[in-house]
């Protein structure tokens, strides 16, 4: 049975699979569209995969979104390594606006994490040679993604890099701070 776990922000879901062993390895469910749809957000339904691979620990990808009409939700899983990945609420009229999720990822235990659209999502990673593979609800659409800067002091997120030795993308240095963002 999987195990569900939901938390105090409305929306992200931390999905951690049963994982069958025995001497040749182990086999595990990675995604049932029917199970998803009635354990963690129905009518949600996935059309593109993609797959990164950062080569050192301390590499933060994020904090990426797509704003509408081509907002995405995301389920996040780790296929090599580990990563600290982490969700922040930016619905204009949440309550937990600003707020944000923060859970570890390990190819070890499978756990996959759900970000729902209206969220901004990044990761940093714990190991050198970390893949990550997630699903997408919409189409990768350059003229709506946007960034959230990842270090900004008012999210409140204890990375495990300071921002001196963080590996970013020259885009991810540039993001605007959420005060930034339009609600």
């Amino acid at each position: 049975m999987t195990e569900i776990e939901r938390f105090a922000i409305a929306g992200p879901v931390l999905i951690r699979p049963r994982v069958f062993e025995d001497a040749r390895g182990y086999f595990f469910e990675a995604f049932r569209q029917d199970h998803f749809e009635r354990d963690v957000a129905s009518g949600v339904r996935f059309v593109q995969d993609n797959q990164s691979l950062s080569r050192l620990a301390g590499t933060v990808r994020g904090l990426h979104f797509q704003v509408e009409p081509r907002a995405q939700a995301k389920l996040v899983r780790v296929l090599a390594g580990s990563i600290l990945d982490v969700a922040v609420d930016i619905r204009p009229r949440s309550p937990t606006f600003g707020e944000h999720v923060a859970v570890t990822l390990s190819a070890r235990d499978k756990a996959q994490l759900y970000v729902p659209a209206g969220f901004a999502h990044g990761f940093c990673t714990l190991e050198p040679d970390t893949e990550i593979h997630y699903k997408t609800t919409d189409f990768y659409s350059p003229e709506q993604d946007r960034g959230l800067a990842w270090d900004d002091p008012a999210l409140g997120i204890a990375w495990p890099v300071s921002a001196e030795a963080a590996t970013l993308s020259d885009r991810d240095r540039t993001h605007p701070r959420l005060s930034e963002l339009k609600r």
